[in-house]
């Protein structure tokens, strides 16, 4: 089995809205079309400054990845944060996430120093499996603000 990675396209869009639907529900989040729609628009429109990647496993979309990428203070080069990253249950174990991960880092290599961060749920120990072997877990502590 082969995982293809690359950037989400405009015929990518039903299957990317299955994916960031349960996403969302893993999450105990629910997305309404409208909120779909604009997280696709935003995706797709350079412009704007977020990015998506898809995975397929035989020609089927079963991964996506969000990120963004701005500039480092600590570097002269850039950093990169992926936001989402979500593989289709049935998919789990065949590397999915792993290659969306390899992919983003290779990107993010080719811009130069820098660094490509994320976070996940506390809980979350199916994902923290793939990142403990991919990255290294930091000492830092997140703390947000809802606005």
């Amino acid at each position: 089995m082969t995982v293809v990675v690359r950037p989400a396209a405009p015929g990518d869009e039903a299957a990317w809205r299955g994916l960031f639907r349960d996403y969302g529900t893993f999450y105990e989040t629910s997305f309404d079309d409208a909120h779909l729609d604009h997280v696709w628009a935003r995706l797709l429109d350079p412009g704007q400054g977020v990015h998506a990647l898809v995975a397929e496993v035989d020609g089927r979309v079963v991964g996506m990845a969000h990120y963004r990428q701005h500039p480092d203070t600590f570097s002269r080069g850039d950093d990169w944060y992926l936001d989402d990253l979500f593989t289709a249950p049935d998919a789990r174990g065949a590397g999915v996430g792993t290659a969306l991960l390899a992919h983003l880092t290779e990107l993010a290599r080719a811009t130069g120093p820098g660094t490509l961060r994320w976070i996940t749920a506390a809980d979350n120990a199916t994902a923290q499996r793939v990142y403990d072997r991919v990255a290294t877990k930091t000492t830092w502590v997140t703390y947000e603000v809802r606005v």
